[in-house]
Formats: structure tokens, C-alpha cells, sequence
């Protein structure tokens, strides 16, 4: 059975690979690497990038940042991937929305950015707040209900990637017109 995830707040077909690096931290060899669709961590991508684009098309490529990863080693090379994925590995670390806001409003990211690793419901809203457009949601947990997310709140109160005026701007620029 092929794997799920939500894009663009619809449940969809994964088409990716994630590589990860062995037990041991060890990085795979390119020869290794599955056919089709392959989601490389930054460190492979650092090391084999010129093979990488070689070997692949774009829309074959993408990478994964770790959250102390620095998002502006990727600024140069966004028209070589179709994907760049963010890695939330335990729920408590959020420094991948940061990473998530960084690629989007400093450096310009336009392509498809995917959070992936611990990936729960109640967090869906905010990555897509930071920039996100799709979710490799935990396997543990029911899509369909994860989509619920993005509708139960209707305001927002703070600025952020998708609307960056805060509500009490928001309702002055509506007085004022």
C-alpha cells in the first residue's frame, strides 16, 4: 500500500523517497539510492550534489533540512529541487518552522516545502502558517482528521507567512476604508 500525505490540504499519494543516514550516521552511497522520487538529507546533498543533478531531473529531486540545519546553504540551489523538506524528528523541537519561514520570506523559496519525522495534527495549522504546503503526517495518525486542522480556527491573530498583517491591523485598514 503507497503512502499518504496531505498537499495543498488534500490527502494525496507520496511519491517520494526520504533517505536517512544509517544507525550509525552514515550517509548511503548514490548507487544505493532508490529510482524515482528521492528526498536526500542535506549533508548527501552537500557532498554528491553534482552527481545528484547529473543523475536525476528535478522533478526527481529534493532535500531534507535537520533542524540545525542552515536553511541559506540551500538558497542557491532552489532551481535544482522540486521539494525541500523540513525534519520535526521529536514534537518538542520547532526549529524547523523557523527554517520553514527563512526559506520562504528571506530567501525567496517558491517550490513545494514538506514537513516530515514527528508530524501531528495539532501542528498543521501553524506549519502552514510558516510557509508549508504539504505533511508527511506520523503513519500512527488518521489523515482524514488531520485535515480538520486547517479549518477549526477562522482568525488569527498574529502576522505570518500566509497573512503577514496582524488582526488589530487587519480591522484598522478596514475602519479606515
Amino acid at each position: 500500500m503507497a503512502s499518504l500525505i496531505i498537499r495543498k490540504r488534500a490527502i494525496v499519494e507520496d511519491t517520494w523517497h526520504v533517505v536517512r543516514a544509517a544507525e550509525d550516521g552514515s550517509l548511503p552511497e548514490l548507487d544505493a539510492l532508490p529510482a524515482g522520487k528521492v528526498l536526500v538529507p542535506l549533508a548527501l546533498w552537500q557532498v554528491h550534489r553534482d552527481a545528484l543533478v547529473a543523475s536525476r531531473a528535478k522533478a526527481e529531486l529534493g532535500v531534507w533540512l535537520a533542524p540545525d540545519s542552515e536553511p541559506a546553504e540551500l538558497a542557491a540551489d532552489f532551481e535544482k529541487l522540486a521539494l525541500i523538506g523540513i525534519d520535526f524528528p521529536v514534537f518538542r523541537d520547532g526549529r524547523g518552522y523557523s527554517s520553514a519561514r527563512l526559506l520562504r520570506e528571506r530567501f525567496g523559496y517558491k517550490g513545494e516545502l514538506r514537513a516530515i519525522g514527528d508530524v501531528l495534527r495539532d501542528q498543521l495549522r501553524f506549519y502552514e502558517r510558516c510557509g508549508f504546503d504539504s505533511y508527511a503526517v506520523r503513519a500512527d495518525k488518521d489523515l482524514d482528521d488531520a485535515l480538520k486542522a486547517f479549518t477549526e480556527f477562522t482568525v488569527q491573530y498574529q502576522g505570518a507567512y500566509d497573512e503577514p498583517s496582524p488582526l488589530f491591523r487587519r480591522r484598522a485598514a478596514q475602519a479606515a476604508a
